[in-house]
């Protein structure tokens, strides 16, 4: 079944609905969906320069003892 058809079916459904939750449901689920593609829309990738200067700036973190081991982490997500 193309996308389509699958639409026209959809459409069929929320014309004969008649109950409030399920409907409700639905539209939330819609607008979730939409503000999903509003914050996908919204991110940029970073540039060849912000990414060379993340980068550095990590490394120097790391040489410097400013980082967590694995072990930590897990440790500290035990407790969320």
């Amino acid at each position: 079944m193309d996308l389509q058809t699958r639409k026209l079916k959809a459409i069929e459904y929320l014309v004969g609905l008649r109950d409030e939750k399920v409907f409700r449901k639905i539209e939330s689920t819609i607008v979730e969906a939409q503000n999903q593609q509003i914050v996908k829309r919204n991110v940029k990738p970073f540039t060849q320069e912000q990414l060379i200067e993340r980068a550095n700036r990590s490394t120097k973190d790391y040489l410097a003892g400013k980082f967590s081991t694995q072990e930590q982490l897990e440790k500290e997500t035990e407790n969320w």
